[in-house]
């Protein structure tokens, strides 16, 4: 299946925000009822940049970036992503621009029952839908071959027409990352990816998310559980703590002993 496809990501809508950052949040405020998860976060995002978003648990990590597309509805504040004000967007321009931004979950969200590539190209679903997009075998030429090469980049040509329930928990991951490869996204947003993952697995996870966002010149925004992925695998962190950001610097002037306090202390809030 040796296939050679430069992918490349579509362009979002320009705007004012991409003079300089992909991402601009200001004063980001989410509430759920008398429990503030997030008060007031300001944080930038430079094009191109790997960020670590980290905390305890219940710090309001998956919270803010849930809150970046609006699958969390933010209480108040603002942000700018890829030269657009999210939170201004009617529903139906709101779906159009989420199919730039790449999302990798902690659950892969395939269907168990089709191979690894039918999987990968229900991901070409953001840009063009119809029965032809649901199975491999329907699919336009153009369309399988970008698929596989989806899959080659992830290391997993070899697994195109294995069951996906068949594979192991990193191999299912690598199927869903492969999948986010067919948006051909402008950014990547990846909560905890590793997080069900053994070690070993998990690395290899996060090294693929790496290598593949700076082959392409993609912005990534990922949350750790682990301090050492945040380490290796970033070049800015970002540190919540009861909902604020009390940590924003290179990856490069900061060391283990200052992050531990996110990851040994955990919060008491949603």
């Amino acid at each position: 299946m040796g296939v050679n496809v430069t992918l490349r990501p579509s362009k979002a809508p320009a705007g004012p925000a991409q003079a300089g950052s992909v991402l601009c949040v200001t004063g980001l405020t989410k509430s759920f009822g008398a429990n503030d998860v997030l008060r007031g976060i300001d944080f930038t995002v430079q094009p191109g940049v790997a960020t670590a978003l980290i905390g305890a648990n219940g710090s309001g990590k998956s919270t803010a970036m849930k809150c970046l597309i609006r699958l969390v509805e933010p209480t108040a504040g603002r942000i700018d992503l890829l030269g657009r004000d999210v939170l201004t967007l009617p529903p139906r321009d709101l779906r159009r621009f989420r199919s730039h931004v790449g999302v990798v979950w902690q659950r892969h969200n395939l269907v168990p029952r089709l191979c690894a590539l039918t999987n990968v190209v229900h991901g070409v679903q953001s840009r063009s839908a119809g029965p032809r997009t649901w199975f491999q075998s329907l699919a336009r030429a153009d369309v399988r071959r970008e698929a596989l090469a989806c899959l080659a980049r992830v290391g997993l040509a070899d697994k195109a027409l294995q069951r996906v329930d068949s594979l192991s928990g990193g191999q299912q991951q690598r199927v869903a990352i492969a999948r986010m490869l067919m948006q051909r996204p402008r950014i990547i947003l990846a909560d905890e990816p590793d997080a069900s993952l053994d070690p070993q697995s998990g690395e290899e996870v996060m090294r693929i998310l790496s290598s593949l966002a700076r082959q392409d010149g993609l912005t990534l925004i990922f949350i750790s559980h682990r301090m050492e992925h945040a380490l290796a695998f970033s070049d800015h962190i970002l540190g919540l703590q009861a909902g604020r950001i009390v940590l924003s610097r290179p990856t490069a002037q900061t060391d283990a002993d200052r992050l531990r306090r996110f990851f040994d202390h955990p919060e008491a809030s949603a």
